[in-house]
């Protein structure tokens, strides 16, 4: 049984990235609200070793959440940076892009927020193994 809505209203949310509806039953009149986004297809990731992988936006938001830990940076603005990374991705209008290019856009978003988080995204991304290397990545933000 298939039940028929009309629309009432709709608007755009959350920046233009939803559309929010008012909706009407057109048996029983009972109102409510769907909210709809669109699918947009992200390229798949390569990784270092050759792999490929869909992309995955909640594996993206932990790692920056890792670096931003116990950082004072507001989730709105984390949410931001997610937002500019994917709509990056989607830009360049590729079916699949390296996972470096991926962690560069994070690096770039990070440093922008929060110089420390950062520097500890770095140091796992680039598998620094000494204190030098902690050294040089720090020198290069005062550029």
């Amino acid at each position: 049984m298939t039940q028929e809505t009309k629309v009432i209203d709709s608007r755009l949310v959350s920046e233009g990235a939803q559309v929010r509806r008012r909706r009407e039953c057109t048996q029983c009149h009972e109102r409510f609200t769907t909210f709809e986004v669109a699918e947009l297809v992200m390229p798949r990731i390569v990784k270092r070793d050759g792999t490929r992988e869909p992309y995955n936006e909640d594996k993206l938001r932990a790692g920056m959440q890792r670096a931003l830990e116990k950082r004072p940076v507001n989730t709105e603005k984390i949410e931001q940076s997610i937002h500019h990374i994917k709509s990056h991705l989607r830009g360049t209008g590729e079916r699949e892009v390296s996972s470096e290019l991926v962690g560069n856009l994070i690096m770039a978003e990070l440093i922008e927020l929060d110089k420390v988080a950062y520097v500890r995204f770095a140091s796992v991304y680039r598998s620094f193994e000494d204190i030098k290397e902690f050294g040089e990545a720090i020198a290069r933000l005062g550029d």
